[in-house]
């Protein structure tokens, strides 16, 4: 039995290695060509492992043109569009799960629906709207288009989160004494934690790379996200393949520290939301 045992702790732990691996893999190929020199890079043999007395690489990628300022942009979209999505999604998530009104299922049904339209068909109605209320080229306006795009998918996230609490919860807190807004802001919402969470990774992912929005409704340089930023190193010819890489490195590496930090807050929000419930 003890053999068994350990030989099946040893396999999970090698499939997790596997796994760990597989997903990371993208982001070490991207480290190992921006560190390749031209010879390298052409050559017929792969390099497998990094040169890192090109290092510099980096700083030069962070230098050249307007990577740092397409970064804080692409934080100030996702980080808005994070808390817009939040912000209307709970109190949204919140009716559709508590109350009961005419036409409850359609709005529920037309949410799930909203997910199937490409971001193409709505371009040219947003468009026409941000024109006549001043918010194209601004970050406000991105910020909206963004929120209200991923808002069904964060409303229907946190309205499952709210069936699964039992309504005696509502009641109980009533008969404290608890306002219906104290009821959903400090007895409700607490439980609800991961779901939030999740909803909170959703929205800053989709902001985070989203392009065709970015690149419709911005036309100042200055305010571009780092997503179109990038897109418009591809094919320049005087921008190396390594400095592409190092750019989409640096891209990739704020999104992926985000996810670690907010992993840590859904499984703890997991655990006071079992101990509470």
């Amino acid at each position: 039995m003890k053999t068994r045992a350990r030989f099946g702790v040893t396999f999970r732990m090698l499939a997790v290695l596997v796994v760990l691996g597989v997903v990371a893999f993208p982001l070490y190929w991207m480290f190992v060509t921006a560190l390749t020199g031209d010879e390298a890079l052409f050559s017929g043999t792969p390099q497998l492992l990094p040169d890192f007395s090109r290092i510099g690489v980096f700083a030069d990628a962070l230098a050249q043109g307007d990577v740092l300022r397409w970064l804080l942009n692409s934080f100030i979209v996702a980080t808005g569009t994070m808390v817009v999505a939040i912000a209307f999604g709970i109190p949204l998530a919140y009716a559709l799960s508590r109350f009961s009104f005419a036409g409850k299922f359609l709005v529920a049904l037309a949410l799930f629906f909203t997910q199937m339209l490409p971001e193409a068909l709505l371009v040219v109605p947003l468009f026409a709207i941000f024109r006549e209320t001043g918010l194209l080229n601004s970050l406000l306006g991105l910020i909206l288009a963004d929120a209200a795009f991923v808002l069904p998918v964060v409303a229907l996230i946190l309205m499952g989160a709210f069936n699964g609490i039992p309504r005696e919860v509502d009641e109980a807190a009533r008969v404290d004494g608890a306002r219906p807004a104290g009821v959903l802001f400090r007895i409700l919402v607490p439980l609800i934690t991961p779901a939030i969470a999740a909803g909170a990774v959703i929205a800053f992912f989709t902001a985070w790379n989203e392009y065709v929005f970015a690149v419709t409704f911005i036309y100042d340089k200055e305010l571009q996200p780092a997503s179109v930023g990038v897109a418009g190193y591809i094919g320049e010819q005087d921008t190396s393949i390594q400095t592409i890489m190092a750019v989409a490195l640096i891209f990739t590496l704020p999104a992926v520290a985000f996810y670690l930090f907010a992993q840590k807050y859904v499984v703890a929000g997991m655990t006071a939301g079992a101990v509470k419930g």
